[in-house]
């Protein structure tokens, strides 16, 4: 018997595209999954509060401890609509984790002390409840590295589908 692809959506496969459809199963199940990970480790790590866009935002302002502008932050986590990252960097900023300065008619945004101090506290509940299973499934790091580079790939080629169909 013939190995069914598991998909969500049968009305999209076609006879080139049963493994991409359910590739994108997948992706729905991981972005979905990872995003649930990344709330419920940051509330483990003290802070309940932060939707996973914001877990996102916070972690890459305090990326090398270096000021982020809003357009660098929707840029690296390519997100189009810039409202809902400011808003989350508004909420970073009330609840100050994150601080700013403004220069001109920019904004930068970088990690206080607690948002700092929030982002190692991740990084403890991480390694105790991550790391290990990754372990114990015998994925190694080059497999690892191996899949984020496919997942860079695929998200440039959806980019440019998303492109081309604007032009349709």
């Amino acid at each position: 018997m013939p190995r069914q692809p598991i998909v969500s959506s049968a009305h999209l496969v076609s006879q080139r595209g049963a493994a991409l459809s359910e590739a994108e199963f997948a992706l729905i199940m991981a972005s979905n999954a990872f995003s649930r990970w990344i709330v419920r480790c940051m509330a483990a790590a003290g802070q309940p509060d932060l939707s996973s866009l914001d877990v996102l935002i916070l972690h890459f302002c305090a990326h090398r401890q270096r000021e982020k502008r809003l357009s660098d932050i929707c840029l690296m986590l390519n997100i189009e609509d810039n409202h809902i990252v400011a808003y989350g960097l508004k909420k970073l900023v009330k609840q100050g984790m994150l601080s700013t300065r403004r220069q001109g008619k920019e904004v930068f945004y970088r990690a206080t002390e607690a948002g700092t101090a929030a982002c190692e506290a991740y990084r403890e509940v991480r390694e105790r409840c991550l790391m290990d299973a990754f372990a114990e499934i015998g994925t190694s790091e080059d497999k690892v590295g191996e899949l984020a580079s496919l997942l860079r790939a695929i998200s440039g080629l959806y980019d440019q589908a998303a492109r081309a169909a604007v032009s349709l």
